[in-house]
């Protein structure tokens, strides 16, 4: 079937896994303890802060709610709220100009390319979609959000299971056989593919220093770089 849509991962795909370990995750620990002092009555903030007491016991005290999302970060856990409450955190990184997102020099081409092919472009990132926007608002390459048609985070689901990619083949209206998922992620992707994507395997040297071919590549199509996705346009 042609592809009519393109879904992609953000950290280890489109940008560098060593961004978000070594700059994000990093400056969302540092900021945490003084950006919930600040603005932790907030409604926003609030949600997300009780949502993380509940989950433990229900604490009542933010700084001990704070250490238990600094463990998170260290643990590169994969919770809602945790996702949620970063995004927040780097929106002012962002608007500070502390930093911009790193992008892989080959995929804002190919992301161009693509949308002026005529294909929708999404994203499907653990990160919040507040952060996604923020991501591609401020990368390397300048504000690339214009490129996207939606945007996705773990509210539709795990990115590791095959649900997800229904809920979201569903939401776009489009067809999961003409949809094309990219990431990073053999797991991800064993998911996509359950779910009747069509799915690349982008394995970056720079992310992954031992190539996943073979049965590693768990016979997903696998890519070192954007421009070597083959869409038969």
């Amino acid at each position: 079937m042609p592809i009519r849509a393109i879904l992609t991962d953000i950290e280890g795909t489109t940008s560098s896994i060593s961004f978000v370990k070594d700059v994000l995750f990093p400056y969302a620990r540092r900021a945490l303890p003084a950006f919930v002092a600040a603005r932790g009555k907030e409604p926003a903030v609030r949600r997300w802060l009780d949502a993380v007491a509940a989950e433990n016991g229900g604490m009542c005290d933010d700084r001990m709610i704070v250490e238990v999302l600094q463990g998170w970060i260290d643990e590169d856990r994969k919770h809602t709220a945790l996702k949620a409450l970063q995004g927040m955190v780097w929106a002012d990184g962002y608007r500070g100009a502390d930093f911009t997102a790193h992008i892989y020099p080959d995929a804002a081409p190919a992301l161009n390319a693509w949308k002026e092919a005529g294909l929708p472009l999404y994203v499907y990132s653990s990160g919040s979609v507040p952060a996604q926007r923020l991501f591609f608002g401020h990368s390397d390459a300048g504000d690339l959000t214009p490129l996207f048609s939606g945007w996705f985070d773990t509210e539709v689901g795990g990115k590791r299971e095959a649900a997800s990619y229904d809920r979201i083949a569903e939401s776009i209206r489009i067809p999961p056989s003409e949809i094309l998922f990219l990431s990073d992620v053999v797991e991800e992707l064993d998911a996509a593919r359950e779910a009747g994507l069509a799915t690349v395997l982008v394995d970056r040297r720079a992310d992954y220093p031992q190539p996943r071919t073979g049965e590693a590549a768990h016979g997903h199509v696998r890519v070192e770089s954007f421009a070597d996705v083959a869409l038969g346009l």
